[in-house]
């Protein structure tokens, strides 16, 4: 059908045809054209009068009389057809108006505004910025910037001129900013950020600001998250200054390699060493980035060694270096106040039962902002192959990776987490017994030895408590064992403690409530189902209500008050029940069955779950985990270690984003 064409004489008001109508339509519409006569020119005289007058005679207009099209034009029509008595009648609708609406209206007014700028044309104002001259329109500029506005709007002596300079802005940056307000356009690089920021913040340009507050999020590293913080400072971007801030706290070993940390202020020294969230490997990192803050400028700098020094949590440093590094340092030596914080920490090493009565904020252990726990598979053994591998797993995404291997390869040994370090002491090497131990760091994904215990152990029981390591129990090679002693990391020294009540090889330890409890195990004779606890403050140990079934190789762990031991052997076949102790009702309930038959297998807690990995279902060895919903009291399998591991140890710590770190020491 062809398109109806009318063409409107703007002088006479009148509409003409360009094809006549047929008689029985211009009929049938007849009674309603005077009706709508008056209303049709009250509104083109209305509209002449908004839009002024008009340079043609006439234009030619096209109304589809189909469907919508595919363009942005949308017409809205009434279903009765209008027409006309007369060619020199206007054109009558008797319901309804047609409504016009084009999507992409704004942005072809933007797009042509914008090329009568840069053919300079109709621009109204010329902003002087530095030697550079920058010509646009005061519509635009008041649209995005409310500076402008407030500039063009009120009663400041610029609404009235056409020029305006600009101080202490950069022009490169003015002039993206304006572009972006005729584009809505902008290319954020390292290169104008610093200048985009702080012009959008003076131009009140919030958008464009928050963007450039992300992209230096993006950009955060080691070597510039402390210029980040600062610049963020200046420029009152708080969220910019707080992940920049937690950025260089949780990569302090990094931060404080750089340039950038020995030419920080005090303030901003002090600021960064007193924080509990500090990720650092040892305290002793922290003390000799405080001396290196200062011998970087002494003279100056001297000044604040006791004022920094007492955010150095010297308790908590390693003995050796207490007394070589920190002791032996001139600077500590000729401060009073720091030679008493020196005797501090040496009181704090040499009593190790009164530390809870020598506690102070500087005894406390530092926790990382988003440190999140970790699951680690140590050692254990397959098919006649003990493992020197390990592997750690992530409970949020529910994998598993692998972590640097052992120094010695390890079966049956003793696994626990203290202070952020991961502690293996013991076990057996395909050959003998162990006395051997070391320790994990995972901040830099490294093992390193430490002193040996006492006694060879395999099959041993372990734990951390009050900041020291525990191991009771296991084999020599030679007999079952009933003795335990204890390891300080802060001194690296072994002690004996009292010995258990029972012989116990292949048993497990846990603390609950301050006592330390010995769990099930073989004593060369006889699989056990009894129990004991240890309280450090009485140095003794008592027995408690036995077990409902005989366990060796069982799992054990803690969450809150109850007392976990699940699977094990009890001298006829591996378990797959389990069954937990009421610390306060003083007894025994049993719980749902593990999918797997299990011992020689580790038990964990995880934020009031119970894991269950690896171990020996009588058969093979098994790399199958599961968890434990005590609220449900039901086992859901998870996924599976990459290694089979029987005689596996394991242990939680809290690491922050530990993949990363793997993949930076792989590379």
């Amino acid at each position: 059908m062809t398109p109806l064409s009318f063409k409107y004489n703007r002088r006479s008001r009148k509409t003409y045809f360009r094809h006549a109508l047929p008689a029985r339509i211009l009929n049938k519409f007849k009674p309603s054209i005077e009706e709508y006569t008056h209303t049709r020119l009250n509104f083109f005289s209305a509209h002449r009068s908004q839009r002024g007058k008009m340079s043609s005679e006439s234009e030619e207009l096209q109304l589809p009389t189909t469907s919508t099209p595919t363009s942005s034009v949308v017409f809205e029509a009434s279903t009765q057809t209008p027409t006309s008595e007369n060619c020199d009648s206007p054109l009558v609708s008797p319901k309804g108006n047609y409504s016009l609406t084009t999507s992409d209206h704004s942005n072809n007014t933007l797009i042509n505004v914008y090329k009568m700028r840069q053919h300079g044309q109709l621009c109204d104002i010329t902003l002087h910025v530095g030697l550079e001259i920058i010509r646009a329109h005061k519509v635009i500029l008041a649209s995005i910037s409310p500076y402008f506005f407030a500039m063009f709007n009120g009663d400041m002596r610029e609404q009235a001129s056409n020029e305006i300079i600009l101080h202490d802005m950069d022009p490169i940056a003015v002039e993206l900013l304006i572009e972006y307000g005729y584009t809505g356009q902008i290319v954020i690089t390292p290169e104008n950020v610093q200048v985009l920021l702080p012009a959008s913040s003076v131009l009140q340009m919030s958008s464009v600001r928050e963007a450039c507050c992300r992209f230096l999020m993006k950009q955060l590293h080691p070597t510039n998250c402390l210029g980040i913080r600062s610049f963020a400072d200046t420029h009152s971007c708080k969220e910019l200054h707080r992940r920049s801030h937690c950025f260089a706290l949780q990569n302090f070993q990094q931060v404080v390699g750089t340039e950038e940390f020995l030419l920080l202020p005090f303030q901003e020294i002090e600021e960064l060493i007193s924080n509990s969230q500090l990720n650092i490997c040892a305290e002793e990192d922290v003390f000799s980035a405080v001396l290196n803050w200062i011998k970087h400028d002494l003279t100056e700098r001297k000044q604040y060694i006791s004022q920094l020094m007492e955010h150095v949590r010297l308790p908590l440093v390693n003995r050796e270096f207490l007394m070589t590094r920190v002791d032996g340092e001139t600077l500590v030596r000729e401060d009073n106040q720091c030679r008493e914080l020196l005797l501090e920490a040496m009181r704090y090493h040499l009593a190790p039962e009164r530390r809870c009565a020598l506690s102070t904020p500087r005894t406390l252990e530092r926790k990382p902002k988003g440190a999140e726990p970790y699951l680690f598979a140590i050692g254990g053994g397959s098919l006649f192959a003990i493992h020197s591998e390990c592997e750690v797993y992530n409970p949020k995404s529910d994998t598993w990776s692998a972590i640097a291997p052992m120094q010695w390869r390890r079966s049956r040994c003793g696994v626990t987490g203290l202070r952020r370090l991961l502690y293996v002491v013991g076990g057996y090497d395909g050959a003998s017994d162990l006395a051997t131990a070391e320790c994990f760091n995972p901040l830099i994904n490294n093992w390193s030895p430490i002193t040996p215990m006492g006694t060879k152990r395999s099959c041993l029981g372990i734990c951390a408590f009050n900041g020291l390591i525990y191991v009771c129990g296991g084999y020599d090679g030679a007999s079952c064992l009933s003795s335990m002693e204890r390891f300080d990391p802060l001194t690296g020294v072994w002690c004996s403690c009292p010995a258990m009540n029972t012989r116990r090889r292949y048993c497990r330890i846990a603390v609950v409530e301050n006592c330390i409890y010995a769990l099930g195990g073989f004593d060369s004779t006889n699989y056990q189902a009894s129990v004991e606890r240890y309280d450090p403050r009485q140095g003794s140990w008592h027995s408690i209500p036995s077990m409902s079934s005989r366990r060796s190789s069982c799992g054990v762990a803690a969450v809150e008050e109850f007392l976990y031991c699940i699977g094990g052997n009890d001298g006829t076949v591996c378990m797959a029940s389990g069954e937990r102790f009421n610390v306060r009702r003083n007894a025994w309930e049993p719980i749902t069955a593990m999918h797997n038959r299990r011992s020689t297998h580790e038990v964990v807690a995880i934020n009031g779950f119970v894991y269950a990995l690896g171990g020996n279902d009588g058969s093979s060895s098994l790399n199958s985990v599961e968890i434990y919903d005590p609220k449900l009291n039901k086992w859901t399998l998870l996924s599976s270690m990459v290694t089979r591991r029987s005689s596996v140890g394991a242990a939680v710590l809290e690491c922050i984003n530990i993949e990363h770190v793997l993949r930076s020491t792989r590379s």
